[in-house]
């Protein structure tokens, strides 16, 4: 179904990143963010869960080959993810805001299996 629907992996990042929001908006979290750029690298989306800025890493795998989509937070993601995350608090004078970091795993199509694990690291 899916097939030839985008016309680059951009695209299709930010259809699955629209899923995983929608997802995350109706498990109660609220909106502040998306696809946050800085020189560290990108934050996919940035939610509220209460009071908690919630950082959440969005990724999607056809195939669960290769540990599938759970296994693409590698520790160089986490490291790029960690810098920018500070360097969004800092930018914003969050100082004493808590934080939370969570992951979105989508796996395969019609439809797609959605997981979310929070507090990643």
């Amino acid at each position: 179904m899916l097939k030839g629907l985008f016309s680059n992996t951009r695209e299709k990042g930010s259809f699955y990143e629209q899923l995983a929001l929608s997802y995350l908006k109706r498990q109660g979290l609220v909106f502040e963010a998306q696809n946050y750029y800085c020189r560290y690298g990108e934050i996919d989306l940035i939610m509220r869960d209460g009071n908690k800025m919630v950082f959440i890493e969005v990724k999607y795998r056809k195939y669960k080959g290769f540990g599938g989509a759970v296994a693409a937070l590698s520790h160089t993601k986490q490291q790029r993810l960690k810098r920018s995350i500070y360097q969004y608090l800092t930018e914003h004078q969050l100082h004493n805001a808590e934080v939370r970091v969570d992951f979105v795993a989508i796996e395969g199509q019609n439809p797609p299996n959605i997981q979310w694990i929070k507090s990643v690291f």
